[in-house]
């Protein structure tokens, strides 16, 4: 056996107590956020929560942001986020949304206990957190846009407000989990207010 095996294998078992102490940090970190917010979430707290000292979490992530995507990461590879490039293959608009809106619905209802801290707490986030909520929800409106017939600027602007509201997480809070509708009912509710906004119409599949 080559000279070297041990000290290899005392790199490898130290690499991987480092990794499991900084997985430890993240997940604390992610259960912090969910139960009590970032707002709450103090260096301390997550230091408690993963049974380590305020120094070892500083070793691993020396600022919030460092510690937040971190945090972010590991809760996306849980909680995948939906691919609006699958809806932009729909050519029917109507259909289009009312997959979008099925899907989303299903997807807050398992991301709602985090995402709902995080909305309420994104003013003492790093500002890439906020940057990244509005361009999401920014792009995911002007794919469900395409093939409605808004030509007028103001009818557009209404077309982009009623899709942006019908997305939201708040929205679904209060149709799905205190108005008590189904995931289905919402999403025919929210086609519905799409389409009156500003007599909408959608265009025929092939038009």
């Amino acid at each position: 056996m080559p000279r070297t095996a041990p000290r290899s294998y005392t790199m490898g078992a130290r690499h991987d107590a480092v990794e499991e102490t900084r997985l430890a940090i993240t997940e604390a970190t992610m259960r912090l956020h969910e139960r009590v917010g970032p707002r709450a979430t103090t260096v301390s707290a997550v230091a408690e929560e993963a049974n380590v000292t305020r120094l070892t979490v500083y070793r691993h992530f020396p600022n919030d942001e460092a510690l937040v995507i971190a945090c972010s990461a590991h809760w996306s590879e849980l909680h995948p986020r939906l691919d609006p490039a699958a809806w932009a293959r729909i050519h029917d608009p109507v259909a289009r949304l009312r997959i979008a809106l099925n899907e989303t619905y299903r997807w807050w209802a398992t991301a709602a206990p985090m995402m709902t801290m995080i909305h309420r707490d994104v003013d003492v986030m790093p500002s890439f957190v906020g940057e990244y909520l509005a361009a999401d929800e920014k792009h995911r409106v002007a794919v469900l846009a395409v093939g409605f017939g808004a030509r007028r600027r103001r009818a557009t602007q209404r077309l982009r407000v009623a899709l942006a509201h019908a997305l939201r997480l708040s929205t679904w809070q209060s149709l799905c989990a205190d108005g008590g509708l189904t995931d289905i009912e919402a999403t025919d509710l929210m086609i519905g207010a799409v389409l009156a906004a500003g007599g909408l119409t959608a265009r025929p599949p092939n038009g």
